[in-house]
This record gives C-alpha cells, sequence and structure tokens, in this order.
C-alpha cells in the first residue's frame, strides 16, 4: 500500500506497458470488464469508481489494493486477460498517483482512510437507514457493500503503515456487520419492516414462527443477535454455511410455506399465524421418500414429535429446515437419495436427543451433534466430502466409461446402493467410520500395489495399537490376523513379516 510520506509505493514485480494500454480508458475498471478468474477485485473497483468524485485519493489506495489482490490471486497472471488488464491498472495507478496525492487531506494514507469511512458511514448509511422506499433500500444495500470494502482496504492501509485502526472505526464497523447481507428476495432485516412484501398476512405469520427459538439450548459460547431464527440455531449447532441458511431461509418461507399457506386462506384478512395444514402438506411432500427408506430398511422414522403441543410446530419447522440445509449443501449427493436419507436419519435423532434432554451413555454428559458447528463448514468437510471423495475415486477409476461394470462401482447407482441396506448403519456408522469399507479401495486394486508394505501402512493408519488389552482392541487383532491371511493368499512377500507378527 502506499506510505504515508508522499512516496509512491514500490511494488513486487516489474510491469511493461502494452500497445494498446493507450487505448484503454479508466472507465474499463469495472466489475463488467474483470476476468473470470480476479472476480474477487470487482468489488473493490467498482467502490473506487464511485467514490472517485469524492475523495480520489481513497479511489487512488482502492485500485492500488485491487491490483495487490489480483497479484495473490494469480502472480503469473495465467488467466485470459489478466495480464493486459494488470497492465492497463498497473498504468492507470502510475499516471494518476501524483495528482491524486495532492487530494489528500491527512497527513497519512492510513488517517485519509479512517477518516473517509466515518464520514460515509454518517453522510450516507444513517441518512438510508431510516428510508423506507424500495429504492432507497436498495441504495442502502449498496452502502453496506460499499463500507465492507472500505473497511478491507483500511486494514490492509493500516498494516502496512503499521498504524492501529482507532476505536471508533471499530465500534462504526461493528455497527455495519451487525446488519444483513443482501437479500434476494425477502428484507428480514429490521430496518425492512415497512417492506411491502414484509407486510403480507402469510410471510408475517411465517417469519413469526420461524423466530420462536423458546427452549432451544444454544451453545455457551454463541453470541445470539437480534431476530435469530431456527435456521440459525440449526447452523449453531451443525455447522452449515452462512449463505446456504440464507438460501434456504428464503426457499422456505416464500417458496414452501407461504406458497402452500396462501391456497389453505386465500383472503388476506386472515390472522397472521401459520397453519398447521400448509406446515403438513410440506413436510409430506419433503419427507415422503425419506419414510419410504426407513419403512424398506424397517427403521422407526426419527421425525419424533413432543407431547407438549405449543412445542409441535417449532419441532416440524426444525425438521424441516433441517432437510432442506442438508440438501442445500449436499452437492452432487442429491443424485443419491438414500445417501441423503441415511445422513438426515442420524443428525434428525441428534435434534430429538438435543431437545429432549438425552444423555450419552459413554460420556454422561447431554447429546451433542456426531458434527459439532465450532465452524461454518464442518457439515461440509467432514460429512459432504468424504463421500464427494468416494465418487471422484470411482470416476478416475473407471477410465472415462472403459473399465468394466464388475472392476468397479457404476458410479452414484451402485455407491447409492450401499445405502439400501440396513447393513449400512453398523458397517459405515455416526459418525461415519474413516476404516469403513464404504471408503476402502477394491481389493483388486490393492493386489495391484504388490507390496505388503503398503498394506501395512494403510493398516497402521487406523491407529491400531499392538500393546493394548483392552476389550475393544481384541476385534483390532483379528482384523491383524485377517491381513496376514489375505497376505498368503495374495503370496506376497515381505522383510518386516516376522517383526510385525512377534
Amino acid at each position: 500500500m502506499a506510505s504515508g510520506g508522499g512516496s509512491e509505493p514500490s511494488m513486487q514485480r516489474q510491469t511493461t506497458r502494452s500497445q494498446t494500454v493507450g487505448n484503454i480508458g479508466e472507465s474499463m475498471f469495472d466489475s463488467e470488464v474483470v476476468p473470470s478468474s480476479l472476480v474477487e477485485i470487482a468489488p473493490i473497483l467498482r467502490v473506487a469508481n464511485e467514490v472517485e468524485p469524492s475523495n480520489p485519493r481513497v479511489a487512488y489506495l482502492c485500485r492500488f489494493y485491487a491490483f495487490e489482490k489480483a497479484h495473490r490471486l494469480d502472480p503469473n497472471s495465467s488467466g485470459r486477460g489478466e495480464r493486459q488488464f494488470d497492465t492497463a491498472l498497473w498504468h492507470t495507478i502510475l499516471e494518476n498517483g501524483p495528482t491524486m496525492m495532492r487530494g489528500r487531506v491527512k497527513k497519512s494514507d492510513a488517517r485519509e482512510m479512517q477518516s473517509f469511512y466515518q464520514h460515509y458511514y454518517k453522510e450516507y448509511i444513517q441518512a438510508l437507514q431510516n428510508a423506507t422506499g424500495e429504492a432507497d433500500r436498495a441504495q442502502l444495500t449498496e452502502a453496506y457493500q460499499t463500507a465492507n470494502v472500505l473497511f478491507e482496504v483500511l486494514k490492509a492501509v493500516n498494516q502496512t503503515q503499521s498504524v492501529e485502526v482507532d476505536r471508533e472505526v471499530l465500534e462504526t464497523h461493528d455497527k455495519i456487520a451487525e446488519k444483513p447481507d443482501p437479500y434476494d428476495r425477502l428484507p428480514l432485516d429490521p430496518d425492512s419492516v415497512n417492506h411491502a412484501i414484509m407486510k403480507d398476512p402469510e410471510i408475517q405469520a411465517i417469519v413469526c414462527a420461524l423466530r420462536n427459538t423458546r427452549g432451544l439450548p444454544w451453545p455457551k459460547d454463541y453470541k445470539k443477535k437480534k431476530d435469530e431464527d431456527i435456521l440459525d440455531w440449526l447452523q449453531s449447532v451443525f455447522g452449515f454455511q452462512k449463505d446456504n441458511v440464507s438460501n434456504q431461509r428464503e426457499h422456505l418461507i416464500l417458496l414452501l410455506l407461504a406458497n402452500v399457506h396462501i391456497r389453505h386462506f386465500p383472503k388476506p384478512d386472515q390472522q397472521p399465524k401459520l397453519d398447521e395444514h400448509a406446515l403438513n402438506d410440506v413436510m409430506k411432500k419433503l419427507f415422503k421418500k425419506y419414510k419410504k427408506w426407513c419403512e424398506r430398511l424397517g427403521r422407526k422414522s426419527n421425525l419424533w414429535l413432543p407431547i407438549i403441543q405449543q412445542e409441535v410446530q417449532q419441532r416440524k419447522i426444525l425438521y424441516t429446515g433441517l432437510y432442506l440445509l442438508v440438501w442445500g449443501e449436499a452437492a452432487n449427493l442429491r443424485f443419491m437419495p438414500e445417501c441423503l436419507c441415511y445422513i438426515y436419519h442420524h443428525m434428525a435423532f441428534e435434534v430429538y436427543g438435543m431437545l429432549a434432554g438425552s444423555v450419552n451413555p459413554m460420556t454422561g454428559e447431554n447429546m451433542k451433534p456426531a458434527y459439532g458447528g465450532e465452524e461454518e463448514d464442518v457439515f461440509l468437510r467432514k460429512v459432504v466430502t468424504p463421500i464427494s471423495e468416494v465418487i471422484a475415486q470411482e470416476a478416475a477409476r473407471r477410465g472415462q466409461g472403459r473399465s468394466k461394470h464388475s472392476q468397479c462401482r457404476n458410479l452414484y447407482h451402485d455407491i447409492n446402493e450401499y445405502f439400501r441396506s440396513v447393513d449400512c448403519f453398523s458397517r459405515l456408522g455416526w459418525p461415519m467410520r474413516p476404516d469403513a469399507n464404504f471408503f476402502c479401495s477394491p481389493l483388486s486394486e490393492l493386489r495391484s500395489r504388490k507390496n505388503v508394505g503398503f498394506l501395512i501402512s494403510s493398516f497402521f493408519r487406523t491407529s491400531v495399537c499392538f500393546g493394548s488389552r483392552e476389550p475393544s482392541s481384541r476385534s483390532k487383532i483379528f482384523q491383524i490376523l485377517k491381513l496376514c491371511m489375505m497376505m498368503i493368499k495374495m503370496k506376497i512377500r515381505c522383510q518386516c513379516w516376522e517383526c510385525c507378527c512377534s
């Protein structure tokens, strides 16, 4: 970033001016012409164009930060159109740097950024917060986005010049951070209560029911915000992604409940209360496949409802929201419906256990999810990704369809068939065991390696302890014997045979 003494910043790489730079104007640096590989810097360039009439120096700092970020994203400029774009952007920075330096009011760039950030919040955001019109609400949403970009540039400038951010600036940023993200269809923030769509009786009824979090056990270290709902609780417990929660919230309110609710009560003068028949219709459609799967495997559904009538509606919304959140992050696992049923079956039981106050017999503590929500993407990393990797391995083993069907699983169909048998509960378990046969390579692949050392090292990765005398380790010993018998049948010789079996 630029230094506070007025000297221009030194770049990390030397650039040359291309012949086309002179024909590319400053208007080039817009979000519509940024190369696809550098799409992350598009908001920064948009903010630079927006604030340039009021403060050219801040616009210069934004463009310089965008150039540095583009270099971090792709140091070699290997993407299509990146080299020309970077060269033109650097040429614009060099040409306008000395001119924009004269427009700086404060003594350093760090103080200039902090002063402008406070000015932008007072002059733009606070003036739009009390607006009720649709156009003003759209401008306020854009103002929040601009303020977030300005704070990102501000932090980078202060870090370069070793200047701490003022406490007043941090307090202002906390106020902006509390505001909800830009919405797609529904403005659910407190400032949008007068929005036209939020005055619809069916929307008010569903939002009121969704925000009924009475009795839900929030995590101890969780900082609860205003107007949080049932989907926020599910995110805090299971670690769903934030954007997935926002999408499924609108999905649940608009496409499902509101659509069905208005069919039962077409008149707009009804009281804003969610109808049970509408909620039951939505659950009947969503859980049709899951209930059939439970019947086929001889298992009872985990959609348990409480005895207290006042808590029934909340529990139904919990089960419905959980299913939508699982489906939202399932990616290509959606092609395996039985697999999704298996995942949802266990997570629904964990929801029931937490709300019923069940105690884990092993630890003596209250029931907790097998995959906790200490981070935002826990469910994606620990549940979806391992299964997706199995699909990717099977796809690579097929060799673009040239392998015989008997030598590999037929991707989604055969892998999904694993969850059509009741044995999946005992073999895979929950949490899913890494050494389960579902994640293991086929025997033909192990034979092709012709190396017992690989087999033994793979076995040691299952954390088997030879010196343990615990009952749980006795089953591991039988696994060792099975491994030895398999090596004898394969007629593979190993130098460390005696030391391993002694």
